[in-house]
C-alpha cells in the first residue's frame, strides 16, 4: 500500500507538504440502520438498542468498561453485551421468542438464565478485559475458547471457496465462504476472524460429513478482537481436512476499507455506484470469514454475482460466466495462486479497460471510469516496461498470467498492491498528457512501480507478522526508485530519493519514533506501522546497505530471498542470512559461492575498501542496529593533521531525553579535497579514528547521503565547507550540497551549531541552480517563516520571507513560463514561480495575474502550460471573484486533471468564511469527495488567515473523522500533526495538551498525537534559543 504525494514538492510552500506521507483518505463509515431483535435460520439474538447486531453468538461479551452508570443499570447494561445465536437448520420457535429451536428445552433455558446472572456479575464486578487476554466468566462449555489477539496456529486455512453478490441499489452483500483447513491439534473449536458480518448458518464438514448435522455449529463472538469461534460437537482430529462453511450477508462500507462503495459522475451528471475491496491490513474480515493475518496464506477460488450491465475483476482471470437468472451473471475466476488475505481484491463496476501484452506474455490493463479511458495509456505503457525490469532483475518470473491496474473514484491511501489487481487512487493512475504536470507524470510512474514491486516483495514473499511491514513497504519503496532509474531514466528519480532520508530523520529524530521492527498487535498499532518509518527508512538503509555490499551482490542476495522463500513467510533475519556470503559471479546459483563464503570479485572489493571480510559479511549484526532500535546516528569529525578522530552518539534535540547510549555499525564514506575517490570506513565502536595520506582543506562525510546519518564537522570543519559553497559549490555533488544543508539545520535543532551558521550557509544558494539543493534550502526556510506567521511576529516574518525572495530572485527571473525542459527541470520551474507568487514577487504577481485573467476571460478554455497553473491559481484565488470562478471549473469533469492543484490554491485564500466553507464540504462528502478531507484541513492549516480555523475544525469533528479515518490511520494522523507542527508558544502546546487529555485513552496515546506534543515543545525550545539571533542576523544579511 502506498500513500501518494500532493501537488508541490516544496513542504510549506503550497498546503502540500513533498514528503509522500501516507496522506491517507477515508470516506465516513455509514450509519448502520437498526436491525430487528430477530435473526435468520434459527437464531435467538439478544443484542443492544443503540448496538447493532454484526455478528451472531452464543456467548457473554462483557464490554471492556468502568463507566459506574452503566453499571448501575443491571440488566440493562447487558443490551450492548451480550450475543447470542444457535445456528441450526430451518427451526421455528413456539414459545413466545422468534425463531428458537424446538430443541431448546427448558434445561438449556435454565442455563442461559445462569449466564445472564454470571454475565450481570463480571460487568458489576469490573472490567476483565485486558489489552492482550480475555478472560470471560460463566458456563465453561460457552466461553469464548479464546484469550489473545492472535489466532491459534492448530488450524491452518488450505483453500478458500468464495461467492459474493453485491447488490449495488441496496448497498449490501451476501456471501458464501467455503474454507478447507488442516488440523495439527486436537480442538473442539475453530478461531477465526469476522466483523460487521450476519452470520446465518454455518457448518463444519469432514471427510465422513457433517460435523454436528443434528444440532448445528455453535458460534461465539468476541467483538474487541473481531473474532468468532465455530464450536464442534465433537473433536476435530489431528491431520485431518475439514470444510467450514459460512452463509452471512453484511451492508457494503461506507469507508475506505473492506467491500466498499464507490461512487463518480458522470459527465452528463448522472451519480453510478461500484463496490471495490481495501483489505490491507486487516479488513478482509469485513467481506468474509477468514483467518485475517499475513501468515495463514491460502489458495483462493472467487465467484461473483453481478448484473449484466456491470463487470467484475478479481485477482485471477475470469475462467467463465453462468446466467443464473434473467438479470443476474456469476462469474468464475481461477484459483489464485498461495496468498495472505489481505492481498485477496474484487471490483464489480461499469469501467473499461486498454490492455497490452509483455514480452513474457502477461497481460495488463488499465480500468477506469468510461469516461476517463483516455487517460490510462500513460500508466499502461509504464505498468508494462516495470513488469519487464521486476522480472528481469529478479530473475523470476511474474507468476499469474495478468496484472490489472485499476483507478478507484473513492480511494484512501494512494494504492494497493492486490496480486494480479493492483488498485490506485485515480489521480495516482491517470495522466492527461494536456492537463496532468511533469510531478504527476513522476508520481504516477512511481506509485506503478512501488505497486508492481510488491508483486514479489510482500505478495510472493510476505512478512510473517506487521511488525516487520517494512519488509514490504521498505523494499517497495526502495524498488520503486531503483527500477523507474532504468526504465525511466528522463525522469531522473535520483534527484528525489534524497528525500527519503530526509524525510524519514524528521519523524525518526523524535523519542515517539520507533524502531523498524516493532512488536504491534490490534488493528489501530498496525495501522500506526504504515508511516515514513516503515517506508521511507526502511528504504534509506536499504540504499545504504546496497552502497555497502556493491549493487550486484546486493540483487543476488535479494535473488535469493525471493526463492527460498516464495509463497512464504519470512522475519528480519531471513533477508539478512540471504544477503551473507553472496558470490555475484553467475546470478543467484549458490553453488558459485566459494567455501569460505566469499567470491573473487567480493575478495578484490574488500581489499581495497576499510572494510574487514568477517565485518563484510556479517549483515545481520550490522543491520540489526539499524532495524531493531530507533532514530539514527549523528558522527562528530574532527581533523588534526593527518588524523581524523570519529565519534558517534544517538542523534537527539535538545528537547529530547538525555542519550541512550545507542550505538550503530555506520558505513562510513567520505572525499577530501585531494581525493575525489570515495574512501570508505565501517564504524562499529562509539569512538575511532582514520589517518589520511596527506592533510587536506576540507573533508565530506555520507558522499552522495548514502549512509542514513548525519555528519558534524567539529572545530572549523564547517567553516571549511561553507567556503568550499560559496566558491565553488560544484567541486562537490548536488546530493552532497543538499545533505550539508539538511545537517546544519538539523545540528541547530541538537544545539550543536548556532542558527547563524546554517544561515550562513544558505547564503550559497543564490548561485545554485540545481533541484535538489534548491528544494532543500527551500524546505529548510520556509519552516521558519511558518513559525513566525504563528507567533504575529510581522516584522521579523517580512524581514525573513524577504531575505528568501532575494535569495533565489535570480533563478527566479530566469524560469519561463512555459513547459519545455527535463522533467525536473519542470518541477524546478513550476515551484519556484509558485514560491515567488506566494510570496508576492511583484514581477511575478504581475505575469501570473496577466495569464489568469486571459484565462477567465476566455471562460477556462484558453490552454495555460501545466508547469505554471499553480501559480497562475495561485494569484488569481486571492481575489473572492477569482476563486469562486475557479471553484466552478473544479465541478466540471474537464478539469479533474487539476483537481488537486485547485483545491490546494483554493486552501490559500485571505477569506476566513471561504476557507471554512472548503473543510465543511469536504466533510460533507459531496461536491468534494471527503478523501480530500485530510489534505484541505491540513492546507487550511498552514494558511496564517486559517490555521485556528483548521485546528477548531479538527477538535469540533474530531470523533466524526475518527469514525470515517480509523484511529490509527495516517490520515487522522497527517491532520494531527500538520495542523500542529509549526506551533511554537505555551499557549498553543497547552491547548492542544488540554483537548486530547480530554479524549479517550486510545486517542491520546496515539504516535501522531504525541509526536505532535513532541514537535510543539521542541519550536519552542527552538525559538526561544534561535529568534533573537535570526533578528540580528537578517539586520546585516536581509538584502543579500
Amino acid at each position: 500500500m502506498l500513500h501518494y504525494p500532493r501537488a508541490g514538492l516544496l513542504q510549506d510552500l503550497s498546503p502540500y507538504p513533498s514528503s509522500p506521507l501516507n496522506w491517507a483518505k477515508a470516506r465516513p463509515e455509514r450509519q448502520r440502520s437498526q436491525r430487528p431483535a430477530t435473526t435468520r435460520s434459527g437464531c435467538l439474538c439478544f443484542r443492544g438498542l443503540h448496538r447493532p447486531l454484526d455478528v451472531f453468538a452464543f456467548a457473554f461479551t462483557p464490554q471492556a468498561t468502568k463507566e459506574t452508570k452503566r453499571q448501575r443499570r443491571g440488566l440493562a447494561g447487558l443490551h450492548s453485551s451480550l450475543q447470542i445465536c444457535h445456528c441450526g437448520y430451518n427451526n421455528n420457535l413456539s414459545f413466545g421468542l422468534p425463531y428458537v429451536d424446538q430443541t431448546f428445552t427448558l434445561k438449556t433455558l435454565k442455563m442461559f438464565l445462569l449466564l445472564l446472572i454470571l454475565n450481570l456479575a463480571t460487568l458489576l464486578d469490573g472490567d476483565l478485559h485486558s489489552e492482550k487476554t480475555y478472560s470471560p466468566t460463566g458456563n465453561g462449555n460457552n466461553s469464548f475458547p479464546w484469550n489473545k489477539i492472535r489466532l491459534p496456529k492448530h488450524v491452518i486455512p488450505v483453500h478458500y471457496d468464495l461467492l459474493i453478490h453485491p447488490n449495488l441499489t441496496t448497498l449490501t452483500f451476501s456471501g458464501l465462504a467455503k474454507i478447507e483447513i488442516t488440523v495439527t491439534q486436537q480442538t473442539s473449536s475453530i478461531i477465526l476472524h469476522s466483523k460487521y458480518l450476519q452470520i446465518t448458518k454455518a457448518a463444519i464438514q469432514g471427510a465422513t460429513g457433517n460435523i454436528g448435522t443434528d444440532k448445528g455449529v455453535m458460534i461465539l463472538e468476541y467483538p474487541p478482537f473481531e473474532q468468532i469461534a465455530l464450536v464442534a460437537t465433537e473433536p476435530l482430529q489431528i491431520g485431518h481436512n475439514y470444510t467450514i462453511s459460512i452463509e452471512y450477508s453484511a451492508n457494503l462500507s461506507d469507508s475506505f476499507h473492506g467491500f466498499y462503495k464507490s461512487t463518480y459522475r458522470t459527465p452528463e451528471g448522472d451519480v453510478r455506484v461500484l463496490a471495490s475491496t481495501q483489505f490491507e491490513p486487516t479488513a478482509a474480515r469485513m467481506t468474509f470469514p477468514c483467518f485475517d493475518e499475513p501468515a495463514f496464506k491460502s489458495k483462493f477460488s472467487v465467484k461473483i454475482r453481478r448484473e449484466p450491465k456491470h463487470l467484475a475483476l478479481s485477482n485471477m482471470p475470469l475462467v467463465k460466466s453462468i446466467n443464473i437468472e434473467e438479470q443476474l451473471i456469476e462469474d468464475h475466476f481461477e484459483i489464485s495462486v498461495k496468498m495472505s488475505t489481505y492481498l485477496v481484491a474484487f471490483i464489480v463496476s461499469d469501467f473499461k479497460s486498454a490492455t497490452k501484452m509483455t514480452s513474457c506474455g502477461i497481460k495488463v490493463s488499465v480500468y477506469a471510469v468510461p469516461h476517463k479511458i483516455n487517460q490510462v495509456d500513460y500508466a499502461l505503457d509504464a505498468a508494462v516496461k516495470l513488469l519487464e525490469f521486476y522480472e528481469g532483475y529478479f530473475s523470476i518470473p511474474y507468476p499469474l498470467p495478468k496484472q490489472d491496474l485499476a483507478a478507484i473514484p473513492d480511494f484512501q491511501s494512494g494504492a494497493m498492491e492486490n496480486w494480479g489487481l493492483t488498485t490506485y487512487r485515480e489521480s495516482a493512475l491517470l495522466y492527461d498528457p494536456e492537463k496532468s504536470s511533469a510531478s504527476s507524470r513522476l508520481g504516477i510512474t512511481l506509485v506503478v512501480a512501488h505497486e508492481l514491486a510488491h508483486q514479489w516483495f510482500g505478495n510472493l514473499v510476505t512478512m510473517e507478522w506487521w511488525n516487520d511491514l517494512w519488509l514490504n513497504e521498505g523494499f517497495a519503496k526502495f524498488m520503486e526508485f531503483l527500477s523507474v532509474s532504468v526504465t525511466h531514466p528522463e525522469l531522473k528519480v535520483e534527484d528525489y530519493f534524497l528525500n527519503k532520508y530526509f524525510d524519514a530523520m524528521e519523524v525518526d529524530a523524535l523519542n515517539s519514533s520507533h524502531p523498524i521492527s516493532t512488536p504491534v498487535e490490534d488493528p489501530a498499532q498496525i495501522l500506526e506501522m504504515f508511516d515514513d518509518v516503515s517506508y521511507d527508512k526502511g528504504a534509506c538503509i536499504l540504499n545504504m546497505l546496497q552502497d555497502y555490499l556493491n549493487p550486484e551482490i546486493f540483487r543476488v542476495g535479494l535473488v535469493k530471498y525471493l526463492s527460498r522463500f516464495s509463497y512464504q513467510n519470512t522475519q528480519n533475519k531471513d533477508l539478512w542470512n540471504s544477503l551473507s556470503d553472496i558470490c555475484p559471479a553467475d546470478g543467484a546459483d549458490e553453488s558459485k559461492v566459494q567455501n569460505d563464503g566469499v567470491c573473487d570479485r567480493s575478495k578484490e572489493t574488500i581489499s581495497s575498501s576499510h572494510w574487514t571480510r568477517s565485518k563484510f559479511h556479517d549483515v545481520k549484526t550490522m543491520m540489526n542496529t539499524w532495524t531493531l532500535q530507533k532514530g539514527f546516528p549523528v558522527v562528530t569529525v574532527t581533523i588534526k593533521g593527518k588524523n581524523v578522530h570519529l565519534q558517534q552518539e544517538h542523534y537527539m534535540k535538545a528537547s529530547s531525553s538525555s542519550p541512550t547510549g545507542n550505538l550503530w555499525h555506520i558505513p562510513l564514506t567520505y572525499i577530501t579535497s585531494k581525493c575525489d575517490d570515495v574512501q570508505r570506513f565501517l564504524l562499529t565502536t562509539k569512538t575511532d579514528y582514520i589517518t589520511l595520506s596527506e592533510e587536506v582543506e576540507w573533508i565530506k562525510f555520507n558522499v552522495g547521503m548514502t549512509g542514513y546519518y548525519i555528519v558534524h564537522y567539529g572545530d572549523d570543519g564547517w567553516d571549511a565547507l561553507i567556503r568550499l559553497l560559496k566558491e565553488n559549490h560544484k567541486a562537490i555533488s548536488s546530493s552532497d550540497r543538499a545533505s550539508l544543508i539538511n545537517s546544519v539545520f538539523q545540528l541547530v535543532s541538537a544545539e550543536k551549531l548556532p542558527i547563524t551558521k546554517a544561515l550562513d550557509l544558505t547564503l550559497y544558494l543564490k548561485h545554485e541552480s540545481e533541484i535538489t539543493p534548491v528544494f532543500q534550502g527551500l524546505n529548510e526556510l520556509i519552516p521558519l517563516y511558518k513559525l513566525l506567521e504563528k507567533r504575529d511576529m510581522k516584522e521579523t516574518e517580512t524581514q525573513l520571507k524577504g531575505y528568501l525572495v532575494n535569495l533565489f530572485k535570480n533563478m527566479i527571473d530566469k524560469q519561463s513560463w512555459d513547459d519545455e525542459g527535463t522533467v525536473s527541470e519542470r518541477m524546478l520551474r513550476s515551484s519556484l514561480l509558485t514560491f515567488a507568487c506566494i510570496r508576492k514577487y511583484q514581477p511575478c504577481m504581475d505575469k501570473a495575474k496577466e495569464y489568469f485573467m486571459k484565462w477567465k476571460h476566455s471562460d477556462g478554455t484558453l490552454h495555460l502550460p501545466t508547469d505554471v497553473k499553480f501559480a497562475v491559481y495561485a494569484v488569481g484565488t486571492q481575489t473572492d471573484e477569482g476563486w469562486d470562478f475557479l471553484f466552478s471549473k473544479y465541478q466540471l469533469p474537464e478539469f479533474n486533471a487539476e483537481n488537486d492543484v485547485i483545491e490546494a490554491v483554493l486552501s490559500l485564500s485571505q477569506n476566513k468564511e471561504k476557507l471554512q466553507w472548503l473543510m465543511d464540504q469536504g466533510l460533507q462528502d459531496n461536491i468534494i469527495k471527503i478523501q480530500e478531507l485530510p489534505y484541505i484541513v491540513t492546507s487550511v492549516g498552514r494558511n496564517p488567515e486559517g490555521y485556528q480555523l483548521a485546528w477548531k475544525f479538527l477538535k469540533q469533528n474530531w470523533q466524526a473523522l475518527v469514525k470515517k479515518f480509523e484511529l490509527g490511520s495516517r490520515s487522522i494522523a497527517y491532520m494531527v500533526t500538520g495542523v500542529t507542527n509549526k506551533y511554537s508558544t505555551k499557549a498553543q502546546l497547552a491547548e492542544v495538551k488540554g483537548y486530547f487529555s480530554s479524549l479517550e485513552k486510545s486517542s491520546l496515546e496515539l504516535r501522531a498525537v504525541q509526536q505532535a506534543i513532541e514537535t510543539i515543545e521542541e519550536n519552542i525550545q527552538w525559538m526561544d534559543k534561535n529568534l533573537e539571533k535570526i533578528k540580528k542576523w537578517l539586520q546585516t544579511n536581509s538584502k543579500v
